[in-house]
């Protein structure tokens, strides 16, 4: 027995709160364009792509068959908070990069009615919408994995919050795999 059981209910319930801070965030971005003929542009096709992964996230089955192990019941019930763990960890990680993306996609809009200035698209914003979409592209391929736990796991930090057991990189790619 560790006494560590506390510290990683504690973990757990950080971690469900940033989820659950994030699956607000995602439910609230826009899905639909204001212009019908907008709706299969990049950007839009990205948030409509977002909120439904958002949707997977928060609905994807948790793995409930936790190993047995030896020495009793407090090793059994740090066996389960550890499971318990890396599933909220990876549903936050994920969520994270679920809203980065939509974050892109929105400032997408904005570079793009920049650039339309109130109109509807013609030729003589074909360079500018190019740019638009362009831009898009490279800021949703900086979004990695690496990245984002890199983040996410300094934020914990400076927040002071127990991470001593957090999940590895590699845990948290099979668990989204594995949900896929």
């Amino acid at each position: 027995m560790d006494g560590l059981n506390e510290q990683r209910a504690a973990r757990i319930a950080d971690l469900l709160s940033d989820f659950r801070t994030l699956q607000y965030y995602i439910a609230a971005a826009p899905v639909e364009p204001q212009h019908e003929d907008d709706y299969y542009t990049e950007g839009w096709a990205v948030l409509r792509q977002c909120s439904l992964d958002g949707q997977h996230i928060l609905n994807c089955s948790a793995e409930t068959r936790v190993p047995r192990v030896q020495g009793g019941p407090e090793e059994q019930a740090k066996a389960e908070l550890q499971h318990v763990q890396l599933d909220a960890y990876a549903r936050r990680h994920e969520a994270q990069k679920i809203y980065l993306r939509q974050e892109a996609a929105q400032r997408w809009i904005g570079w793009r009615d920049h650039t339309l200035q109130g109109q509807r698209p013609q030729a003589s914003h074909l360079a500018g919408l190019e740019n638009c979409d362009a831009a898009l592209r490279a800021e949703l391929a900086a979004i990695i994995d690496d990245s984002i736990y890199s983040d996410m796991s300094s934020s914990d930090y400076q927040m002071g919050r127990w991470t001593l057991e957090d999940p590895s990189p590699r845990q948290i790619q099979r668990w989204i795999r594995d949900r896929r």
